[in-house]
């Protein structure tokens, strides 16, 4: 039977909550990036790299079976040999993973960062996708608060450098050291157990497995209990209350701008001391723009040795959505265009001249010569500079911006044309 060459094959569409990236977007997302690697530098962060894909026993155990998103969200399957496999849903796990199996206790404490691609099957929305991708950073093996707050003051100048400084703010809280965390959470389930039957169906299955959740909900019915539920400052400890005054001291020492949340938690049993996010209400509801704190006993969860850790990590999209329009600058610095073709070969051993010396560059070769000068100024750049042939004679000609590096380009055709 002979296939139908008529038929049109469909066209192939993206994955939902996927998005493909060229141009403005594109270079906001690498400016993001380049941004966060030269700040993490500065901060004696070492790069570190971990796999897009981990034994689904790594999230299960760090994020905890009862959370959305592992119940619900995690890209699992099982692979050719039969194991469960997941795409990272965060990097901490990972991350503390690798801590492990690689032995690098021995270099504790340990500063890290990284950048790139997880998955999380959700529903798409402004700023959150099922593949997006996020900035993060980790001190693992420091038990000090000095720690937290040099961690959020690397946060707080990489949100100033990319421009964000005033439509972002610092939310801090404490969750205390195990024995107030404990007596806060029984004291939450004793207050929540009085209104159960009143609380939202998602609230009632949280009172069971992971009461201090119930703090996180949005739905009306929980406010007014979430509202009046007792806070962590009535169950900290001395030592707790001492480990968060050395945290907001050390912001308040280099300047950082905070605001306590009383109401803010993680969730989970390995979550301590310092909670923070940075929030912002130009992203609608999802105002969260980076978050994190102090994780002491996720990696003996994962069956490492007790080791305390802090880290924080934030949504590059969200972040790339927020910049300034100014603040990436396309603009190429030197344009040329090849008006006759007998200058094709000074041209490109220009342009190769001006890539050298550090000036990005492109060149208009192609096409009809009494077109190209058109052509080429049709393309963003700091100076165009046109290269001919009159009377036999090689000659140039240029427009620039007026900066300082339109007047170096000049400069350079001058002293070679």
């Amino acid at each position: 039977m002979s296939k139908d060459k008529s038929a049109k094959i469909p066209t192939p569409q993206p994955v939902r909550g996927t998005q493909d990236m060229l141009g403005d977007f594109a270079d906001r997302f690498g400016h993001v990036v380049e941004t966060f690697e030269r700040v993490r530098r500065l901060y004696g962060f070492k790069r570190v790299e971990v796999p897009v894909i981990e034994p689904t026993a790594v999230f299960a155990r760090s994020l905890g079976e009862t959370t959305d998103v592992v119940s619900k969200e995690m890209y699992s399957f099982d692979d050719r040999g039969g194991e469960s496999v997941t795409l990272r849903p965060e990097f901490t796990a990972g991350i503390a993973r690798a801590y492990i199996t690689n032995g690098w206790q021995q270099f504790a404490p340990l500063k890290v960062a990284t950048h790139g691609p997880l998955f999380r099957y959700e529903r798409p929305q402004k700023g959150r996708y099922r593949q997006f991708h996020q900035l993060d950073a980790e001190v693992l093996g420091s038990d000090s608060p000095l720690a937290d707050a040099e961690l959020l003051v690397f946060a707080d100048q990489l949100l100033k450098e990319l421009g964000l400084a005033k439509g972002v703010a610092l939310t801090l809280n404490t969750l205390g050291d195990a024995e107030s965390r404990d007596a806060w959470r029984a004291a939450l389930v004793e207050h929540f157990q009085q209104a159960r039957e009143l609380l939202s169906e998602d609230s009632q299955l949280r009172l069971d497995k992971n009461p201090m959740r119930i703090l996180d909900s949005k739905d009306p019915r929980d406010r007014y209990w979430v509202d009046a539920c007792p806070t962590i400052d009535d169950f900290l400890s001395a030592q707790a209350q001492d480990f968060f005054g050395a945290v907001t001291a050390g912001l308040d020492a280099a300047g950082v701008a905070w605001e306590r949340n009383a109401r803010l938690v993680r969730g989970l049993d390995y979550y301590r001391h310092t909670a923070f996010e940075f929030v912002t209400d130009r992203l609608g509801a999802q105002g969260t723009v980076l978050g994190g704190g102090r994780y002491d006993g996720l990696i003996e969860a994962l069956g490492g040795p007790p080791t305390a850790a802090v880290g924080w990590a934030a949504g590059i999209e969200r972040l790339a959505m927020l910049l300034p329009d100014d603040v990436v600058d396309n603009r190429l610095d030197a344009v040329i265009a090849v008006e006759d073709d007998a200058e094709l070969a000074f041209a490109t051993k220009a342009l190769a001249a001006l890539r050298a010396g550090g000036f990005s560059s492109e060149i208009v070769a192609t096409g009809s010569p009494r077109k190209r000068f058109d052509k080429a100024a049709k393309i963003p750049a700091r100076a165009l500079i046109s290269v001919g042939v009159r009377d036999g004679v090689r000659f140039t000609r240029s427009k620039t911006d007026g900066s300082e590096i339109a007047a170096r380009v000049d400069a350079f055709f001058l002293s070679i044309a």
